[in-house]
């Protein structure tokens, strides 16, 4: 009986997923920025090393998620320049000793946009990253670059929500 109720539950599921149009955040964040993407860092002067973790983290993010290819700038469909705005460590946890033993690195970066339909903005985004240290301890360097990577990544992960949000008026506008 419990096999039936799964099975019955999946195929409504997948009926109900497949009738009504479902798309992927990625198929509509696609669909707005293209396949070739260019992506531009701007060197912070405070912090050069930053700006290559940032760079990585996007590429990443951006072949990861939507398959998109990294091309130079003559040959893209949606021109990206991203600065790095601000990097936070803040305490989350302390022990009982009052030592803090977990951060949140928070970055902020401002993107300017050039999309695929001719569309151009900015938009600032926020992303965070929990980690843990020791107690008694300073952040390695090694943990900071790791939290400001992801941190970054996560960043670019609300750019991208927006985007697919920008895929989705489109569509429903085209009669979808």
């Amino acid at each position: 009986m419990r096999a039936i109720k799964q099975a019955a539950i999946f195929i409504l599921s997948f009926l109900f997923l497949t009738s009504c149009g479902y798309k992927s955040t990625a198929t509509l964040a696609k669909s707005v920025l293209g396949e070739n993407v260019y992506v531009y860092v701007a060197m912070s002067r405070s912090d050069p090393q930053n700006t290559v973790l940032i760079k990585d983290a996007i590429s990443s993010a951006l072949v990861d998620r939507f398959g998109s290819k990294i091309v130079s700038k003559e040959r893209a469909d949606t021109i990206l320049s991203i600065s790095l705005l601000s990097v936070k460590f803040n305490p989350l946890v302390y022990d009982n000793n009052g030592y803090i033993v977990s951060y949140r690195a928070v970055a902020t970066l401002k993107i300017d946009y050039t999309l695929i339909s001719g569309e151009s903005g900015t938009l600032t985004t926020n992303g965070d990253y929990d980690f843990p240290i020791a107690a008694d301890s300073i952040i390695s360097d090694t943990k900071r670059f790791e939290a400001i990577r992801y941190a970054s990544a996560d960043a670019i992960d609300e750019f991208t929500a927006a985007v697919a949000i920008k895929g989705l008026r489109q569509d429903n506008n085209s009669g979808f």
